[in-house]
């Protein structure tokens, strides 16, 4: 099976992104890089995960709903109250569908890019992280820092923005995913 095509995916999300949110992935499809570069992970697959990390992002919450559900794909219920956090599950459903992505790496960086998971390989931290780092966001707190740490030490880098997130939602009396949770916890205890 041949490697989908990197120029085709990038025109596809300049395409299907609005503006803003096309400079995003460029800047995590780079940042996903650099950090793959430094820690020894393919580059090729940081640099797909991170273009199609949001490919679901632009869909209206409806039709993230129907693909859902045309698909049986399983929505939790911080994910029915909030559907725009389907975009992740969506876009790893776009990726193999529409974009021809087989690496399960790839797909898993895209799929667990918003919460984290338990066990995350070097390519699902690099691309959360690059989510969180990438050089357009500028308001997370301690985000100098972990930016620093992401090239130092991938689970140290992830567990401070891990918990500044979880801050932040809870400041902000938001929903938060219970696996969001359970990522923060499992590095907490040092990846046990």
């Amino acid at each position: 099976m041949k490697e989908p095509d990197l120029k085709k995916i990038r025109k596809s999300m300049e395409k299907k992104l609005d503006h803003k949110r096309f400079e995003h992935t460029l800047g995590v499809a780079y940042t996903a890089a650099s950090l793959a570069m430094c820690h020894g992970a393919d580059i090729n697959n940081a640099l797909i995960a991170g273009m199609l990390h949001d490919c679901a992002k632009c869909l209206t919450n409806e039709k993230r709903i129907s693909i859902c559900e045309k698909y049986n794909i399983v929505m939790n219920e911080a994910e029915q109250k909030n559907p725009f956090l389907l975009h992740a599950k969506v876009g790893s459903f776009l990726a193999i569908e529409k974009y021809g992505v087989t690496d399960k790496d790839v797909i898993n960086a895209i799929l667990n890019h918003t919460t984290g998971r338990p066990g995350m390989s070097t390519l699902e931290k690099i691309i959360w992280l690059a989510d969180y780092i990438e050089p357009g966001r500028k308001q997370a707190p301690h985000l100098a820092e972990i930016r620093k740490s992401a090239f130092e030490d991938l689970d140290k880098a992830l567990l401070m923005a891990l918990e500044d997130t979880l801050e932040y939602l809870q400041a902000g009396k938001m929903e938060i995913d219970s696996m969001t949770q359970k990522t923060y916890d499992y590095y907490r205890n040092g990846g046990k």
